[in-house]
């Protein structure tokens, strides 16, 4: 569920309020920066709405130009919804790294390496698992391929993912392997 914040102004809410059945969203109404806080704490997808712009605050769409045409705020809002969500999705983090889905990047601290989709899908399955991974699962769900056939792509690509995080993190710790297969080092 996405979250209308409306920060500091009460005559929007109301508005809101009485069109609320209508929306794709949940509105809340907080009057003081304590408030908010605690809201952004509990709500996820959260977007900000206020008259006036807060320089300590995310996610937030200032409405200066009013009046407004109703349905033209509503556009704007579902807008900045989609794109906090894109933005929201595209980023994960797992351990000390960030990784971003839309560069196909992982980073830490200024240091960035490139991967690739793989790559990417190899990671964020491992750390999914929360376990050590066989490698005939990553080939049937990571590669599609069936389990009966040998390769050893599964290696290979493991082989020069750590490679990477090695060569620019120093960190030879990240992807683990045992004699269940491999798994994100927690």
């Amino acid at each position: 569920m996405q979250n209308l914040i409306i920060y500091k102004f009460t005559q929007l809410y109301d508005i809101f309020e009485e069109i609320s059945f209508y929306l794709n969203f949940k509105i809340t109404c907080v009057d003081n920066q304590n408030s908010l806080d605690d809201k952004l704490k509990i709500l996820n997808n959260s977007l900000i709405i206020s008259n006036k712009r807060h320089l300590n605050l995310d996610n937030q769409f200032v409405l200066e130009n009013t009046p407004m045409n109703i349905i033209k705020l509503l556009e704007e809002i579902n807008i900045k919804f989609l794109k906090l969500k894109s933005n929201t999705q595209s980023k994960i983090v797992i351990n000390k790294y960030l990784i971003n889905l839309n560069s196909r990047e992982i980073s830490y601290s200024d240091f960035k390496v490139k991967l690739t989709e793989k790559e990417i899908d190899t990671i964020i399955y491992l750390f999914n698992a929360k376990k050590s991974v066989e490698i005939n699962e990553l080939q049937k769900k990571v590669w599609s391929y069936q389990t009966d056939i040998e390769t050893h792509t599964v290696e290979t690509h493991i082989y020069r993912l750590r490679k990477k995080i090695l060569s620019t993190f120093g960190d030879d710790k990240f992807i683990l392997s045992n004699k269940k297969g491999y798994q994100i080092y927690w």
